[in-house]
């Protein structure tokens, strides 16, 4: 028989800086946020070990798309800002824009959620914004992970990632034609610098000094402009999917259109871009003007106020502006597709 020992000064997981009663209230808390995203295909209820799915009907022969991404050092604002009511947007917006290039349907969502000191209320409010950004996807959250860090992770600070599962046909990736020369390039506009960008961003507000809450730009503060969330470009794009007529996609991250777009089109082809056809964001013009950032070092680090990118023939551009216009979008005819010259992307300002 093992001796029981009695400990009055005994270490526990609480004690440790786990709080496992914080993590079972912070779930009681999100459940009917998360319930609200619920798709008829879903088996069983949150709170499993995992989730488990039926495919979506209509489907000849389904074939399955996952995505993963982040939110970035757009955190870091989030969190020192406390402006926790719409990052949740942008994990969901990173994660499904991708599936959308493929022209997959979003389906399913997991978050990872970790941190070094469990805060109910700021967990609650970001995992609330990612399953308001679910239902605008059309895809259920359907579970997630919160993991309670202490020595990784200081007190307030947290990190997110999420995971993201999309269906399509499988015949459309074995038929998918090939971009070739004089196809055209439709933009549709972002919502501001999205997720990508923010370690120069907040190079600059330090540099300068500044508190994004006193700056202001057309009406609006700094901070308020910067942590708009990324777009989700979810009905526009399947849409334009369905006239079977998107001979490719681009999700306008990190490098901007400089290292998205190419990845879209053959190596034997170069997109020919007119800056001059789109106006930029004015938050663009501040950072560029407070920066002193070079024109190349704005496209090749931003958006620059072009979110995602379809790839049309010339014949198809009145019916896929239709309807990218009818989905609420006001697309941009970018420019077209050319034969190889010295980059892959090459921008006109006339």
């Amino acid at each position: 028989m093992v001796e029981k020992k009695e400990f009055k000064n005994g270490l526990t997981y609480r004690r440790a800086g786990v709080n496992i009663e914080a993590g079972k209230a912070l779930v009681s808390k999100i459940s009917s946020s998360v319930k609200k995203t619920s798709r008829p295909e879903l088996v069983g209820s949150i709170g499993g070990f995992g989730a488990a799915a039926n495919l979506p009907s209509g489907y000849k022969k389904p074939a399955i798309v996952v995505t993963t991404d982040g939110v970035g050092t757009k955190l870091r604002l989030a969190i020192d800002f406390k402006y926790h009511k719409t990052i949740g947007q942008d994990l969901v917006a990173m994660c499904v824009n991708d599936l959308l290039v493929m022209g997959a349907e979003p389906f399913l969502f997991l978050d990872y959620y970790a941190t070094g000191k469990l805060n109910i209320q700021t967990a609650s409010t970001v995992i609330s914004s990612i399953a308001t950004a679910c239902k605008i996807a059309g895809c259920s959250l359907v579970g997630g992970e919160t993991a309670e860090m202490p020595g990784i992770y200081k007190k307030n600070d947290f990190d997110l990632a999420g995971f993201c599962v999309g269906v399509l046909e499988s015949s459309s990736l074995e038929n998918q034609a090939v971009p070739e020369e004089n196809d055209i390039l439709i933009g549709l506009r972002s919502s501001g610098p999205h997720s990508n960008g923010y370690s120069l961003i907040r190079q600059i507000l330090s540099k300068k000094r500044m508190n994004p809450k006193e700056e202001y730009v057309e009406g609006s503060s700094i901070l308020d402009a910067l942590m708009t969330p990324t777009k989700i470009y979810k009905e526009a794009v399947l849409n334009a999917f369905s006239t079977g007529k998107i001979l490719g996609c681009a999700h306008v991250t990190g490098g901007g259109l400089t290292e998205n777009l190419p990845r879209s089109f053959p190596e034997n082809l170069t997109a020919r871009i007119e800056l001059n056809c789109w106006k930029r964001p004015d938050i663009f013009k501040w950072l560029q003007e407070k920066g002193e950032i070079e024109e190349h070092e704005m496209l090749t680090t931003f958006n620059c106020g072009i979110g995602f990118v379809l790839i049309i023939k010339e014949e198809s551009k009145e019916l896929i502006k239709k309807t990218l216009k009818n989905s609420g979008e006001n697309p941009v005819e970018l420019g077209r597709l050319v034969k190889r010259a010295d980059l892959p992307v090459i921008f006109i300002n006339e």
